[in-house]
């Protein structure tokens, strides 16, 4: 299982530990490998650097998080662009997916979901993909 998260799901699995986007991604950690590239991190670097998401946790448990995603994530090299999307944005999740050979697309983005499949890629919530088996 070779999976992509967008940065919503993400930030989601940082802000609630006994949600669903944290229970997919801990799942994705343990049973297969999440993928990453630079376009990612840094929307996700920049959406947890935003001053209202600062009431929820502090500078310390952003760079715990990012250090976890830094070592155990896949970094993946977009050799393919997709634009396939609705949303322009959301593109980069698409072209991180078939770049890096992902068997998933883990997101609550209508946009996104309104793909699944794309290319083979099953695009899915949080709370579908737990229910995989």
């Amino acid at each position: 299982m070779r999976c992509v998260f967008d940065t919503s799901v993400l930030v989601s699995s940082l802000l609630s530990p006994r949600s669903k986007p944290r229970f997919a991604f801990d799942r994705a950690l343990a049973l297969g490998t999440v993928l990453l590239c630079p376009a990612v991190f840094a929307e996700l670097r920049d959406v947890l650097g935003r001053q209202h998401l600062g009431r929820y946790f502090d500078d310390k448990e952003i760079e715990i998080f990012l250090h976890v995603l830094i070592e155990d994530a896949f970094w993946v090299e977009v050799d393919i662009q997709l634009t396939a999307c609705r949303d322009p944005r959301d593109d980069k999740f698409l072209s991180l997916a078939v770049s890096g050979g992902a068997t998933h697309i883990v997101t609550g983005d209508k946009d996104l979901l309104a793909l699944d499949p794309l290319q083979g890629i099953r695009i899915l919530t949080p709370g579908d993909f737990l229910a995989l088996p």
